[in-house]
């Protein structure tokens, strides 16, 4: 089925649908990576996000049961140069068209990914829709000038109930604003004793359950749409050791006195370098964020400056003066991507057992 991409620019790209029949719109953002596509399309983060995969052959190696992030993929479309139709793989189970009929996802193949991405790059992230060939141009470029896409994105992805993964280790509370389960395997192989709650829930309602840290997970949208979850931050700051992941970073950050602005096409997928500041050392990491802490609003605050981007330069981690809490703008669950950041999660133990003695 012949179907375009128009975005709210005017730039119209015709192409070949896949998935569901349905038109779909959402902000257009582009990713990286070169594998890791069933990890992207099921990553919370990308809610209410149409991604445009730079890497031209999408789908080679099929869809499995053993890496999905979530169970409902929450991202709108998906931008593929060449669909694979015939992926080669021992553990492939259904195609990627398949899994995209089967969840009501639209995706369009064969446009120009990379001049998309250079306007992506050159203008930054626009409104864009996947919509029939024979849709009226003009009119779905008025209609994407006048629509407010809803911010709410955090309370759309994140668990409604509280919910268990038993461990003997250590008891973490994982303050879900839109996890990826990569996170809760990080801290299930290290015996961490896990209960998973919502994006609303309060300090008064975590110190009751007496855990031993705190982790802030990743999630979708603007930070500072998330007012509720500044208070709690506030209000468990120094009782518990806290541990934040991309979403969770910034918020750390807005709690803590600093401000936030938004990239102008974002970082996303798996091989960008960050350097630890302390440690002097480069890793290659796993990315997918539009909005950064800014980094002169750390003067006055009680936050360190512990990683950088080495491609811009933007702040990728934080570590508060007094108490026991840090955070990292990239994710080293590195679920697709590298496994240079892993030894984060083992800092998180660490802080924990000391703050314990």
């Amino acid at each position: 089925m012949k179907k375009k991409l128009i975005l709210e620019s005017g730039e119209v790209f015709h192409g070949e649908g896949f998935g569901a029949e349905l038109e779909t719109a959402g902000e257009v953002v582009f990713n990286t990576g070169m594998t890791g596509y069933q990890e992207l399309i099921s990553d919370p983060s990308y809610c209410g996000q149409i991604v445009c995969m730079t890497y031209p052959l999408i789908g080679n190696y099929g869809i499995n049961r053993d890496d999905y992030e979530s169970i409902e993929p929450a991202i709108k479309g998906l931008i593929v140069k060449e669909l694979c139709d015939f992926p080669s793989n021992f553990r492939t189970q259904i195609t990627l068209d398949e899994l995209f009929k089967k969840k009501n996802l639209s995706g369009i193949s064969g446009i120009d990914t990379r001049r998309l991405t250079r306007i992506l790059r050159n203008h930054g992230v626009v409104k864009g829709k996947i919509v029939n060939a024979d849709a009226d141009e003009s009119t779905v470029v008025s209609e994407l000038k006048s629509t407010n896409f809803p911010t709410n994105q955090v309370e759309q992805v994140s668990t409604k109930t509280p919910y268990a993964n038993p461990g003997r280790g250590l008891k973490v509370v994982l303050v879900d604003f839109g996890s990826k389960l990569g996170i809760i395997r990080e801290l299930s192989q290290r015996n961490c004793d896990i209960t998973v709650v919502s994006q609303d829930v309060t300090a008064e309602e975590i110190l009751l359950m007496n855990p031993d840290g705190v982790m802030l997970s990743n999630g979708p949208g603007d930070p500072e749409d998330n007012q509720h979850a500044l208070e709690m931050i506030r209000g468990i700051l120094g009782k518990v050791p806290i541990f934040g992941i991309c979403l969770g970073h910034q918020l750390i950050g807005l709690a803590c006195g600093a401000k936030t602005f938004k990239l102008k096409f974002g970082h996303r997928g798996g091989n960008h370098p960050v350097l630890d500041l302390e440690k002097n050392k480069v890793a290659i990491t796993s990315q997918n964020h539009g909005y950064a802490v800014d980094q002169e609003s750390l003067k006055g605050t009680d936050l360190i400056e512990t990683h950088i981007a080495l491609n811009d330069r933007t702040n990728e981690g934080l570590k508060h003066k007094i108490h026991p809490c840090f955070s990292v703008q990239y994710h080293p669950e590195a679920s697709p991507g590298p496994e240079d950041a892993n030894y984060l999660f083992d800092e998180f133990i660490e802080l924990m057992e000391n703050f314990k003695k």
